[in-house]
């Protein structure tokens, strides 16, 4: 996985072996080491190829493509996601993917709200965390 990842992340930013190898501290062969699963980094060089690409230490390390997850993307950056394609059905209805659901805390009965820019597209949202969102601006407005 992790020689996987930093393959597709070195190669997405166009970023030569040199170029990276460079910014984390090591050579080119051990950059290449790497790459080939010969070697795995130390918990630093890990941290830096990290920040280098803007992702987590777990997603380079342990970030799996699911069937038709991310739609060939490669690591979201850090707290970004993409679950995958939903069907819209008859009634307009979709089904939330369960790893949506698990990252985000949405549970059966839960009440989301859609909110729409017709510019930006859709978003969906748990009505607890647009009050809280609403209770915060409003604190900071008396402030």
């Amino acid at each position: 996985m992790f020689k996987d990842n930093l393959l597709e992340l070195r190669k997405y930013y166009n970023m030569s072996q040199e170029e990276l190898a460079e910014r984390i501290g090591v050579s080119r062969q051990t950059l290449s080491k790497y790459e080939t699963g010969e070697s795995l980094p130390d918990v630093e060089k890990c941290k830096a190829i990290a920040e280098v690409f803007g992702r987590s230490i777990d997603d380079l390390v342990s970030y799996e493509k699911e069937d038709g997850e991310n739609l060939g993307l490669g690591i979201p950056p850090k707290g970004k996601h993409i679950f995958g394609m939903v069907k819209v059905g008859e009634k307009g209805q979709i089904v939330i993917p369960a790893k949506a659901r698990k990252v985000f805390g949405i549970n059966p009965g839960d009440n989301l709200i859609v909110l729409g820019d017709e510019g930006q597209g859709l978003a969906i949202i748990k009505e607890t965390g647009l009050l809280d969102l609403l209770r915060r601006a409003k604190k900071e407005e008396l402030i």
